[in-house]
């Protein structure tokens, strides 16, 4: 039971436990619904407040953007403004400018037309006399190349480079041999082979020479390369290093004339050289044979290295194959020594098991000696007692 005091009377009364938690659960819901109502009319009042705040800034945006706007407005207008005019200024420049300038062009013009009209006159005899002049130079080239053909014509191709060979000979070639070859055995010759050695006799290069003047060949013009697969049989018959083909065939050739031409693609070390060329490649093959000269001797040194490791290997080998002869000889002569020996020890173990066996008889022999006395002989014997007796007394 619960007491419950009127509020308004001041009077007590009693409620069972059912009726108080009745009366306790009105009351509750009548203070969070008025609770309830009254903070939803402060959030109204709040909402609406904050609605008029943020209504008061939007607005307060929109109008400073606005002035800004029509700020840039007014500045884009005056720049706009300021632009035609310097635009206008500018066609007015340009335009002065090209007028200046055709002006100018007239003038000039006009100018270029009175000095073409003074100096064509002047320019026409500039040219007459290069033309002249470049005619003199081909006549006096074409008079020097005839001069030339006919004086390699009248001494030969072979008379000219054994003549240049012979200008430095004592200053260039002073142990060189340069003869024509005049062996034909083969059945073919080359014009003159080329050979120099060093200070100890050794050869350095060997080179075959064979020339062709234009004056040497039929009508029909031929070329270099008719003569270069007998150029190289010429060389190995004669056993030269180098072969050259001194030429003035195929005159026109822009690869030939540029004086030496290097066809070892076609045969090893084979050249084409223009007769101006001829010592030159000389020099050129003899400064490259002297400069492997050194790797040569030690070639020459590897090889004889290589020889001499060859005898020795050859001379180990011979001592191993008699070496082995023997031992197998010997081998024999030892194995039959030692089968001897098995069986002297075979006979000898046979004898020892006979001496043993001698040795043990005697022993028993010395034992039954040492066992005799005179009574085992006299026993069951008085003719022999009475014997003994006598010799004691």
């Amino acid at each position: 039971m619960q007491e419950i005091k009127c509020p308004h009377c001041n009077k007590s009364f009693t409620m069972d436990e059912a009726g108080y938690a009745d009366i306790l659960g009105q009351v509750r819901t009548a203070e969070f619904e008025k609770d309830l109502h009254d903070r939803l009319e402060a959030a109204d009042k709040q909402k609406e407040t904050e609605i008029a705040l943020a209504e008061a800034k939007v607005t307060e945006k929109l109008r400073a953007e606005a002035a800004k706007k029509d700020t840039e407005l007014a500045e884009l207008k005056a720049k706009v403004e300021n632009a035609a005019t310097q635009q206008k200024l500018a066609i007015a420049e340009a335009k002065s400018a090209l007028e200046k300038e055709r002006d100018q062009l007239k003038s000039d013009l006009e100018k270029a037309e009175m000095k073409e009209e003074l100096g064509a006159a002047s320019l026409k005899d500039k040219y007459e006399t290069q033309l002249r002049d470049r005619e003199q130079e081909i006549v006096r080239l074409n008079e020097l190349r005839a001069k030339l053909s006919t004086k390699m014509v009248g001494e030969t191709l072979e008379q000219h480079c054994e003549t240049e060979f012979a200008k430095l000979r004592a200053t260039g070639f002073q142990k060189a041999y340069f003869e024509k070859d005049n062996d034909t055995k083969s059945g073919s010759k080359g014009d003159f082979i080329f050979k120099d050695f060093d200070d100890d006799g050794l050869e350095v290069v060997s080179i075959m020479f064979e020339m062709k003047n234009e004056s040497d060949t039929t009508k029909t013009k031929q070329k270099n390369v008719d003569f270069l697969k007998e150029l190289d049989k010429d060389r190995n018959e004669k056993n030269c290093e180098y072969a050259v083909l001194v030429s003035l065939l195929e005159s026109d050739s822009d690869l030939y004339n540029i004086g030496i031409v290097d066809v070892s693609h076609l045969y090893p070390k084979m050249y084409v050289v223009r007769p101006q060329f001829f010592i030159p490649i000389i020099t050129l093959l003899r400064n490259a044979a002297n400069n492997s000269m050194e790797y040569k001797a030690e070639l020459a040194r590897v090889k004889a290295q290589n020889i001499d490791i060859t005898n020795f290997e050859n001379e180990l080998e011979d001592f191993k194959g008699k070496f082995s002869k023997n031992f197998v000889a010997a081998s024999e002569k030892f194995k039959l020594a030692i089968k001897q020996i098995d069986d002297s020890i075979k006979d000898l173990e046979k004898v020892k098991e006979s001496l043993l066996s001698s040795e043990r008889q005697l022993q028993l022999a010395n034992d039954k000696a040492q066992d005799v006395t005179l009574k085992k002989l006299t026993k069951g014997n008085p003719t022999m007692a009475e014997k003994f007796k006598e010799l004691e007394s």
